[in-house]
């Protein structure tokens, strides 16, 4: 039986959306598939060592907030902050990891991590400020191992 492959593709650096990268990564690895995630544009920000990511409503109307709250009140100084640190408060409450160490659990579980080259160059990135073990290439990189992947999933 050949081994089931994972190919993920991570676009955003938001708090909120460095969740399911890691968490399917994760999982994914301990039920025995070959897992890659390839971190493009934003995504990259969830390879920081020190990952200061933010959570936002606007743009996400589907976000459960504890009261209703019109959109222009969104866009308010300090809300972003705000509605991060409710959003961290809710996630320790419940036990849930925090994107570090389901970062790390993804590494253990020898998920690859592949940085996008293109976009490391085109925003100036100082890859000193990523995690050890991330590799680097390009989109050919990316559908060498998706090009035979099983399930592939853009997030």
């Amino acid at each position: 039986m050949t081994e089931k492959k994972l190919a993920i593709i991570a676009t955003k650096g938001t708090l909120d959306w460095g969740y399911p990268p890691f968490i399917l990564a994760s999982t994914a690895a301990a039920l025995g598939y070959d897992t890659q995630i390839f971190f493009t544009f934003y995504g990259l920000q969830l390879l920081r060592k020190k990952m200061d990511l933010k959570v936002t409503s606007l743009g996400n109307p589907g976000m459960p907030m504890p009261m209703p709250m019109p959109v222009m009140l969104q866009a308010l100084p300090g809300m972003q902050s705000m509605m991060t640190m409710m959003m961290k408060q809710k996630m320790k409450s419940k036990g849930v990891a925090s994107l570090e160490d389901l970062r790390e659990l993804s590494l253990e579980a020898e998920v690859k991590m592949v940085a996008c080259q293109m976009t490391v160059d085109l925003f100036d990135m100082d890859t000193s400020e990523f995690i050890d073990g991330v590799e680097y290439g390009g989109a050919a990189t990316f559908f060498e191992f998706a090009g035979e992947s099983d399930i592939c999933l853009f997030i």
